[in-house]
């Protein structure tokens, strides 16, 4: 199967964030997307932005136009949110993002009315109607196929570090989990989810695809669904491992250290250097750790399997990669990161909502409405 994979200008900036509709005063979802959409798919076909429909009707997802910087991409993102604050606020509905819900139920969701959806439900059956997951997509732009999988193996080793500092699922359907992003776990039940096969170049990937389509395991190659995955249509690399962020500037943090990572292997790569890799064993033992420890967690960082924590390896790539983001114009945006090294993920602030409200997962949520509205809020001490 030949598969084009699209001209894009190098370390161009996508964003994708879904959101839940909650009602304001229980904090439980609400399955009100279609009566908004079809204004706001309207109202969003001259801009940059574009807001659509997801799986289930108490989503709605936004996503950015080309950005030719982090900022830029997030801007978008900002008008698309005011756009849907525009309908959502005089319904009366509010709106907040995490990898998970802290307590609703699988069973009282509806699926979309779109033909995928209900197919992807028949086959899957009891995990496709419990996929109650919200996330990011980061998409990248890379000037050339041939560095696709280089990257997209050198990559996977900072999958971890991503999911850590993404992590934002502790709760589900009103059970603490034990792990800092449940979602990573629900997610890869699906088929073609999870960790990307090592394969090593678009030759590869091409007959990856031919075997996958041919046996009926899926229909085209949007329906790859791995962690990392190049969008050929974009001519991007698409990091999709991340739970929903909580709030905006933590989103814009994530998306920062994507493309700081992608554009130094770019250049290791022009260089003429062969970009590290790891066994796809230790890459699967890495995203168990970073999903059940989170911050805490104490990574693979190479093929030798030396182990460092996540937050000390996290500062050093701030230090290393600094003169990267100087230059690619995200100093701001990738200097964010400490912030969330110094006062926590989304997972940690909401168990020390937990903790300090008997468990009340309402009180979870309206912590997250609020911080979808305002930014992240101040830590309290205990965890």
């Amino acid at each position: 199967m030949k598969l084009e994979f699209a001209p894009s200008a190098r370390s161009t900036v996508g964003i994708e964030w879904e959101i839940m509709l909650a009602d304001p005063v229980s904090g439980d979802l609400v399955g009100r997307a279609p009566e908004l959409l079809d204004a706001l798919e309207a109202e969003s076909a001259d801009e940059r932005h574009t807001v659509t429909g997801e799986l289930l009707t108490n989503t709605i997802e936004v996503t950015s136009g080309i950005g030719d910087s982090v900022a830029h991409a997030v801007d978008d993102i900002a008008n698309a949110i005011a756009a849907v604050r525009s309908a959502t606020d005089p319904a009366g509905i509010e709106l907040l993002s995490a990898g998970s819900h802290p307590f609703a139920q699988w069973y009282d969701q509806e699926v979309t009315d779109k033909t995928r959806y209900h197919t992807l439900i028949e086959r899957t059956q009891w995990w496709g109607r419990n996929m109650m997951i919200w996330g990011i997509h980061v998409h990248i732009g890379v000037e050339d196929h041939r560095k696709v999988f280089p990257i997209i193996n050198a990559l996977s080793g900072y999958l971890p570090h991503l999911q850590a500092l993404a992590a934002s699922s502790p709760f589900w359907a009103g059970e603490r989990t034990g792990y800092a992003s449940n979602r990573a776990l629900v997610f890869q039940q699906l088929p073609t989810a999870g960790l990307p096969w090592p394969l090593h170049d678009w030759s590869q990937y091409e007959s990856y695809l031919d075997d996958m389509v041919r046996t009926g395991v899926m229909a085209d190659a949007t329906e790859v669904r791995w962690d990392i995955r190049p969008a050929p249509r974009w001519g991007t690399i698409e990091v999709r491992a991340c739970d929903g962020m909580s709030t905006l500037p933590e989103l814009a943090s994530v998306a920062a250290l994507v493309q700081v990572l992608v554009e130094d292997f770019s250049r290791q790569l022009d260089e003429g250097r062969t970009l590290p890799e790891m066994p796809a064993w230790f890459h699967r033992e890495n995203k168990w750790r970073a999903a059940r420890y989170g911050m805490d967690a104490r990574v693979i960082v190479d093929a030798a399997g030396r182990q460092r924590p996540v937050r000390e390896h996290l500062s050093e790539i701030l230090e290393e990669l600094a003169p990267v983001a100087v230059e690619l114009g995200c100093v701001r945006e990738f200097g964010s990161i400490a912030t969330t090294l110094e006062d926590g993920a989304s997972y940690e602030r909401q168990l020390t909502i937990a903790n300090a409200t008997a468990g009340d997962l309402g009180a979870v949520v309206q912590h997250l409405i609020r911080e979808f509205r305002s930014g992240p809020e101040s830590s309290i001490e205990e965890r």
